[in-house]
């Protein structure tokens, strides 16, 4: 078989065949025909992920991947990416963009030990542009900046001290979240070791990535190399899971395509209960788009928690679209289907019949900062880490200390999916010298206000290259600001769960927020109300295109009906919903664009 080349036409017809014939008879008809989009092409001529990324990591011309290669190093966890604030000078120097890659790191559940800590600490400080480690809300770290010649001493780095970046990003199963804090009880311990399992279980099985960044040798030949769950043309889109211990929804569950929610009988995990279809990302101007929680489609005991997993991917994998990537996500094959067909070829594939659900609650979703105890009679200590950011600034060494933390912690370190970082495992003995030194580096968060632990933004400007607005670097004097307007209606320590995110994919969560901004140019955003607490509901857009004094003039408005008008314990979501401001949305398809 002949190496893909930079010049392949696109392929042309319907679904590829092998996909098909894996469906019964009947299921056949709903699968979308036409042609292809150009990412299937790139995918099953990619030599199983290779493609010609080492010829393109050989070729000294430029700094960046070129054709194909731009797309597939995304299943090797990377995005290339250029510093947005200098393109056009550089430009005028007649030079390319200054290309960089940004990495995702693959850790179910966001544990990550004190040595390996230093080590990514170190390799941030030495060979990434901005010197910073990013947490994220995929529960991970990212670098961002990385020059193509330390791209493969990255890779091997990580390996080295056993991390590594397959299947974070590309159409794949992505890094598997799971709610933070394991050690609070046995319940959640074991919820962890389902999100490795999991994570392992939905893994590429292509030696791609050992062969082109840990110098492996290929031992089968591509004719014989198969992806069993996968299938060789991978999914239709990027495919997100988690794993969840009620009450507790810091993972913001109805932002995955699938769920387990842990379900306990005095005390013992029994069982999850399955909930599938979630998903925030949309396009300005394109009415089939839209988010969408997950559908709740049954309970699964223990022993089928693989087989599930497995029948809800490759049922995405066969029936998702694959002529148009923007209507792709399992949660339009859920609506373009039907839930119960979906439901009832999991089954099948499965070879079980999923349970009636059983009950469970939940209350909030933001992380619980300052010191929980767990079973084990060790302590955590969650960090408050404004936007995930871990970057040294003069009177702020936020990295530098976690790093000194590092050196000393002989526990764990957990990142959380609100951007937070817990030190996880203190013995009693060790927990006043770890907070002593958590609050000389000014981690502690003690002096943040609660609004500002509750909101959250995603990278943008200046290295995503989808990002139309500031997300980042504008929250921080935007809370300032509504920190201001909370004072000014008695409300200096309530709390209203804010998101912003630079473009419409969903990154930053704003589809779960109580208040939500999305970026649709420089400096304009357009305003959704209507989150809750729990992150059970979208909120819907209540006016578009506005600038920062514009928007908070509206929230002034809204937030003082709310100091006089709201019942007791109503958060704000809940209150503009109550009140009329806005109206929930039921059906995302049919009504998520009704102004």
């Amino acid at each position: 078989m002949n190496k893909p080349s930079a010049t392949t036409p696109k392929t042309q017809g319907s679904v590829p065949e092998p996909e098909v014939n894996r469906l019964p008879e009947e299921l056949k008809p709903l699968v979308v025909t036409g042609p292809l989009a150009d990412n299937e092409r790139l995918k099953r001529e990619s030599d199983h992920l290779r493609g010609t990324i080492r010829a393109d990591l050989a070729d000294p011309l430029t700094g960046g991947f070129g054709a194909d290669n731009f797309q597939l190093i995304r299943f090797h966890g990377m995005y290339q990416q250029d510093d947005r604030d200098i393109r056009a000078e550089r430009a005028e120097q007649k030079l390319e963009p200054l290309h960089t890659v940004m990495l995702r790191a693959r850790m179910p559940g966001g544990v990550i030990t004190p040595a390996q800590w230093l080590a990514i600490d170190a390799f941030a400080r030495d060979y990434t542009r901005y010197g910073s480690i990013r947490l994220t809300t995929r529960q991970t770290f990212q670098f961002h900046g990385v020059l193509k010649r330390h791209i493969t001493l990255m890779h091997r780095t990580l390996h080295e001290i056993g991390i590594d970046s397959i299947a974070t990003a590309g159409d794949v199963n992505r890094n598997v979240l799971c709610t933070s804090n394991p050690e609070q009880s046995g319940l959640h311990a074991e919820a962890h070791r389902w999100a490795q399992r999991i994570s392992e279980h939905l893994l590429p099985r292509t030696r791609a990535y050992a062969e082109i960044w840990l110098d492996g040798e290929k031992v089968e030949s591509t004719e014989s190399e198969q992806e069993p769950i996968l299938g060789d043309s991978y999914l239709p889109r990027k495919f997100k899971t988690t794993v969840v211990v009620p009450p507790h929804n810091d993972v913001d569950l109805h932002a995955n395509d699938m769920n387990f929610v842990a379900i306990a009988e005095r005390g013992t995990l029994v069982g999850f209960n399955l909930l599938v279809g979630g998903g925030l990302a949309m396009t300005f101007g394109d009415r089939s788009t839209y988010p969408r929680t997950a559908d709740n489609l049954g309970f699964v005991p223990l022993d089928k928690v693989l087989d599930v997993a497995t029948a809800v991917l490759t049922t995405q994998r066969d029936l998702g679209n694959r002529v148009n990537r923007k209507n792709a996500k399992t949660k339009y094959t859920l609506d373009r289907v039907g839930t119960e067909v979906f439901k009832a070829e999991v089954e099948r594939r499965a070879r079980l019949t999923l349970a009636p659900p059983r009950p469970f609650r939940l209350t909030g979703r933001g992380d619980q900062f300052g010191w929980t105890e767990g079973i084990d009679g060790k302590h955590n200590l969650t960090l408050f880490i404004e936007n995930g950011r871990l970057l040294d600034a003069p009177g702020n060494p936020l990295k530098t200390g976690v790093a000194e933390l590092a050196r000393i912690h002989r526990g764990e370190f957990r990142m959380t999916a609100n951007q937070n970082l817990i030190i996880a495992g203190v013995a009693p003995e060790e927990r006043a010298r770890i907070e002593s030194l958590a609050r000389q580096y000014g981690l502690l968060g003690d002096r943040a206000s609660n609004q500002r632990k509750a909101s959250m933004a995603c990278v943008s400007l200046p290295t995503c290259p989808l990002a139309m607005a500031e997300a980042e670097r504008f929250l921080p004097g935007f809370v300032d600001r509504l920190e201001a307007v909370l004072a000014r209606h008695g409300l200096e320590q309530e709390a209203i769960i804010f998101r912003v995110t630079g473009c419409p994919n969903g990154c930053g969560r704003a589809m779960l927020a109580e208040v939500g901004l999305v970026g649709k140019g420089p400096g304009r955003y357009n305003l959704y109300l209507g989150g809750n607490r729990e992150g059970t509901r979208i909120p819907r857009a209540y006016r578009d295109n506005l600038d920062e004094d514009a928007i908070l003039t509206e929230l002034d408005g809204l937030i003082g009906r709310w100091a006089g008008e709201r019942q007791e314990d109503e958060g704000f979501g809940d209150f503009v919903v109550r009140v009329g401001v806005v109206a929930p949305v039921r059906v995302p398809k049919e009504d998520f664009h009704d102004q």
